[in-house]
């Protein structure tokens, strides 16, 4: 407790004292919006004037990762602040898509405790929807929104699956169909705008996480047919409306200088054959959603705070979606339970330009319950694999086969394109001990983690069985 309350001292010491009380937090998170998807990032045919604004007065990571290549692991990751593997999940499973267990401590609760208000607009896909495990049981005070996706066809047309908008527990709109899609980001920007303006007078937290640009894709008349990047663009570019209406919106209540600002994406760009031009761009990353591959974690990222944070920054310090959970509650001057093991690193020494280096010193791959390779400050080593899994189900699709240990230098070959094991075996064997200790201690796919979480009476991973059968049946085959 000393220590912590220590650690808050110093960090408000090195903060500039501009900001009167706690700082509000905005997390404007996308949905499948690749690396490439933003002016700042290098998108050639996208106009992202606000997303480049908060670039011009925050710092940009160029090597931020989700925990996950895929939508509700990596949710669950940023509301836990911890690896999907970690993650207790009903039942004792660890899940292909990770749902967190009631038990599992999220931000909202963190930031409840010193008298935060907490809203989530948009798409929740991080719990089960129904009276436990949903957002106003994690904390939230407020949901308007979907509790999962709207399927992953190019086309709302080309699948059955629907989804609902909720407010609060109850059903706003039965089944989102195409006219739905379309108004979605305008609605969640209206209803953001009103609970900012009505709780403006104290301390909040915002998760404003749009379901576009995930497939199905929606655009207002407003925007259709205005980008040159077809629909994908005209997509970005209403998102890129709605974050500029939320920075015109804290300047108008004279909230700005006291409100830390988060946009990120939860992973990758959906790229498939079924989904063709209704998909963005990783470039120039390797890969995209669903692999572990660059493209496929790697995402955009920038982090505003006025006077606090110097503005025009880039960093290529490593960051995580899990970072956000002990970082808001440093700045909030909350308590994480002192037992609670979580991977996520406090921010900010990195964001008030204290350090310069990246808390983290490792970074897992994993892609669902399988770790596929790690990565330390510029190395990357990824691990033997096979190609489409067959206990990784639908999801086996993306997954590309990979004979033999692979080593990247990530400074010089972003695009992992040159594989260099072979020349610095130090390297290799160093990464290859740091995989045994993440195997230990989270877990893989054919074993249990020290230090992952279970809530439940039930045995431990019981699917793990049908990884272990299914692995025998290869015939020694490597995995």
């Amino acid at each position: 407790m000393m220590k912590r309350i220590f650690q808050l001292l110093l960090s408000l010491v090195l903060l500039p004292v501009l900001y009167a009380g706690q700082p509000n937090f905005i997390v404007f998170l996308t949905d499948d919006q690749g690396y490439n998807d933003v002016g700042c990032y290098g998108a050639p045919n996208l106009k992202t004037p606000n997303f480049d604004r908060l670039a011009e007065e925050g710092v940009r990571f160029t090597s931020a990762y989700s925990a996950a290549p895929l939508c509700g692991p990596s949710r669950s990751a940023l509301m836990t602040g911890s690896y999907p593997i970690r993650i207790g999940e009903p039942g004792n499973t660890k899940g292909l898509h990770t749902i967190p267990h009631t038990k599992e401590l999220m931000i909202p609760e963190v930031l409840r405790e010193v008298g935060y208000t907490s809203a989530i607009i948009g798409k929740w896909h991080a719990g089960e929807t129904k009276t436990q495990g949903d957002p106003l049981s994690q904390g939230f005070d407020y949901f308007f929104g979907t509790p999962k996706y709207n399927g992953n066809t190019k086309l709302i047309t080309d699948t059955k699956l629907r989804t609902s908008v909720m407010r609060n527990r109850e059903v706003f709109i039965e089944t989102v169909e195409q006219e739905e899609m379309n108004q979605l980001t305008t609605m969640y920007t209206e209803e953001s705008i009103r609970f900012i303006t009505e709780n403006q007078d104290k301390p909040f937290f915002l998760y404003l996480a749009h379901n576009m640009p995930h497939t199905p894709l929606g655009v207002s008349d407003k925007f259709r047919g205005k980008s040159a990047g077809g629909l994908y663009g005209d997509v970005i570019e209403e998102l890129d409306w709605s974050l500029g209406q939320i920075l015109n919106t804290l300047e108008e209540l004279d909230l700005d200088e006291n409100t830390v600002l988060v946009f990120v994406s939860d992973n990758g760009p959906w790229i498939h054959e079924k989904i063709g031009d209704h998909a963005g761009s990783a470039d120039p990353l390797r890969g995209a959603k669903a692999m572990s591959w660059e493209g496929g974690s790697r995402v955009p990222c920038i982090i505003r705070w006025p006077n606090i944070i110097q503005a025009g920054q880039t960093s290529d310090a490593l960051i995580t979606l899990m970072d956000l959970l002990p970082t808001f509650s440093a700045l909030s001057g909350s308590d994480l339970p002192g037992e609670l093991r979580i991977d996520g690193k406090d921010l900010t020494p990195l964001l008030t330009g204290t350090v310069v280096e990246s808390p983290h010193k490792y970074f897992y791959y994993y892609c669902y319950t399988q770790l596929h390779a790690v990565r330390d400050a510029k190395w990357k080593l990824v691990l033997p694999r096979v190609a489409k899994p067959k206990w990784m189900k639908w999801r086996r699709l993306s997954i590309d086969a990979v004979k033999e240990i692979e080593l990247y230098d990530l400074e010089s070959d972003i695009g992992e394109t040159t594989n260099v094991a072979s020349m610095y075996p130090e390297v290799v064997d160093r990464l290859l001990r740091q995989v045994e200790s993440a195997r230990s201690e989270l877990g893989d796919c054919d074993r249990i983690g020290s230090a992952a979480r279970f809530y439940d009476s039930a045995p431990k991973r019981p699917g793990i069985l049908e990884y272990k059968d299914w692995a025998a049946s290869r015939k020694g085959e490597k995995l």
